[in-house]
């Protein structure tokens, strides 16, 4: 199908995972569609580089993928056909303490609760009906705001994950180990645990890890949006790379454009021909913490004190609830914390092509205020030292990455946020404004697929599969 007045049914502006799925719908439906990519390779947060070493296999930004295999649109897709393969360490994540013995979280959830003790009926209260509704909820959780699908099951989660994670935590649990594990879950958020629906993140994280786990792409993290691309491609797209939309006049006619980019971009682009009051909601839309990254080539495995934490795919560092608690504050607040709660991964112990033989890549951040130049390494590499003791002795090579760094990597990442936007409660589906159909702009034809929409970040693809919904509906009559 083609507008004989346009060069494209739609044309996406931006080739990351949002992207490609937006365009992956809207080509199913016979449409002829144009990606645009600013970069000399496609990928948004999914690009793999050897960022230190030749050999070693660095993930920009995401390494381990949950919500991927949480998709619901990804599991319709059969992407194993066009080279996908996960990848499952043993534990899905871990959180190494000092003073307490490491929490190990397992793919089966008796496991996990009985090595939390004391507190294991606690788990068992907080995660037994979310796992078993997971391929429901998931539905509903990944949507934008409607009338949910399984309202009983989502009215029961709204209510569990609506405290704040500090609240529920100590309200829920009695041992500092399972406050810890659950803060470390939260945090993920990027936001001060003590902000109300926190709890959501860690309710939604920890059940995953049991319902589908974490795993991580053979090959690395390319290897997603490699797939995604070729799906497309096979159903006659088109990517075009190193071309930049600074403009509206940059983009070929187009019955739709759909931008894989956040507001501040988007107002820029089409300035003057938005409403007025739609324009400064985009400019007024909120920003969170930014990241600080380091990649590591390292001469062999972290040593780890316990060594049951070299078979899990991710790990959360951050010596208590309070402790994580402060550092995600002092973000949100512009303060740098001396000991950040820092998430890490190391790949290579699971999948031996990221790294040469008998070497590793280790993958760490920490959360810093928006727009942040401070170098964080000295920081994130104490933190690690803390329950690896040696570790230091065993880089090779190093690459950091502060906010305006990741900001010229990827202009989405404004100030380094690598959600396309604060996710407290205000913007969780008022993304990026408080509409029934967020994905479309106040401009006819012109709509938004990124993680600036809902359900927001993450690497699942549903802010591009709902926007193309709105654009097959609204533009060409299809479902």
């Amino acid at each position: 199908m083609n507008n004989r007045n346009n060069e494209y049914d739609a044309v996406v502006v931006g080739s990351g995972p949002n992207g490609l799925t937006a365009a992956i719908r809207l080509a199913s439906k016979k449409l002829n569609v144009l990606v645009l990519e600013a970069e000399k390779t496609i990928g948004g947060g999914t690009r793999t580089k050897e960022l230190t070493e030749a050999g070693f296999k660095h993930d920009v930004c995401s390494a381990v993928h949950p919500t991927a295999v949480s998709s619901p649109y990804f599991n319709q897709l059969d992407l194993g056909k066009y080279g996908l393969e996960w990848i499952h360490p043993p534990y899905p994540f871990a959180h190494p303490l000092n003073n307490h013995e490491s929490v190990v979280v397992s793919r089966s959830l008796e496991e996990t609760a009985t090595n939390l003790g004391i507190d294991n009926k606690a788990y068992h209260k907080l995660y037994d009906r979310f796992v078993a509704d997971w391929g429901s909820l998931s539905e509903d959780i990944f949507g934008p705001l409607r009338v949910p699908a399984y309202p009983l099951k989502m009215a029961r989660f709204g209510l569990s994950g609506l405290p704040s994670a500090s609240t529920l935590s100590t309200r829920l649990f009695n041992s500092p180990r399972s406050r810890a594990l659950f803060a470390g879950c939260a945090a993920h958020s990027i936001l001060p645990l003590d902000k109300l629906f926190t709890s959501s993140f860690g309710i939604v994280l920890g059940a995953s890890a049991h319902a589908v786990g974490w795993p991580i792409a053979k090959g690395g993290s390319a290897s997603i949006t490699d797939a995604l691309a070729k799906l497309f491609k096979s159903l006659g797209g088109n990517i075009v790379t190193n071309k930049r939309v600074a403009d509206i006049q940059d983009i070929p006619s187009a019955k739709a454009v759909l931008f894989d980019l956040t507001p501040q971009q988007i107002q820029k682009i089409l300035a003057d021909k938005l409403p007025s009051s739609y324009r400064s909601k985009l400019v007024d839309y909120r920003y969170g913490p930014g990241v600080f990254k380091i990649d590591f080539a390292l001469s062999e495995a972290v040593p780890w004190k316990d060594k049951q934490l070299l078979k899990a795919g991710t790990l959360h560092l951050g010596e208590s609830l309070e402790e994580i608690m402060r550092s995600e504050q002092n973000a949100w607040q512009g303060r740098h914390s001396d000991t950040p709660y820092v998430l890490l991964s190391q790949p290579s112990l699971f999948d031996p092509e990221r790294a040469p033989e008998g070497k590793h890549t280790l993958w760490a951040y920490c959360h810093v205020p928006n727009g942040s130049e401070r170098d964080m390494s000295q920081a994130i590499e104490q933190q690690i030292e803390r329950y690896a003791p040696g570790f230091k002795d065993t880089i090779i090579n190093k690459h950091t990455m502060n906010t305006s760094q990741l900001e010229v990597y990827n202009s989405n990442y404004i100030g380094g946020d690598i959600n396309g936007g604060a996710q407290m409660i205000q913007q969780l589906f008022a993304r990026p404004v408080l509409k029934w159909d967020p994905y479309s702009i106040p401009l006819k034809g012109y709509y938004i697929c990124s993680s600036s929409t809902p359900p927001g970040g993450g690497v699942h693809g549903m802010c591009g599969y709902h926007a193309a919904a709105s654009v097959l509906k609204k533009e060409f009559g299809l479902y």
